[in-house]
């Protein structure tokens, strides 16, 4: 293992975004809760991963200016909601909308390991 493996970012915003995406399987970075979004591009992921019955992790990032922006800085992609897959970026809301329509997403969570549920 490398002495890179170990580092941790040193922005704290970073490191938080790090450690939320390697913990949980599936986090979405959005506007409000999953309950209660707060944009309609939240909402949409929400539908959709919801359909998909895949459990996830959803993080406000209205909470926290800092978050809000270092969400963006995190992965050079401007616009939120964010999904990530084991650790993966997968894209907002566009994207998610169309991968799921290809049945796509589906594929690359089963593919990954995401158990899913009935939808």
């Amino acid at each position: 293992m490398s002495d890179h493996a170990l580092e941790t970012p040193a922005d704290p915003i970073h490191a938080f975004i790090a450690q939320t995406v390697a913990e949980h399987p599936v986090v979405l970075f959005m506007k409000g809760t999953p309950d209660a979004p707060r944009c309609g591009f939240s909402s949409l992921a929400v539908q959709i991963l919801d359909q998909l019955g895949a459990s996830f992790v959803g993080v406000d990032v209205l909470q926290d200016d800092g978050l809000r922006d270092g969400i963006k800085a995190f992965t050079d992609w401007p616009t939120i909601p964010q999904l990530y897959v084991k650790g993966e970026f997968v894209g907002g809301s566009d994207i998610v909308r169309e991968m799921f329509q290809a049945g796509e997403l589906g594929a690359l969570m089963v593919e990954k390991g995401v158990p899913l549920g009935e939808g």
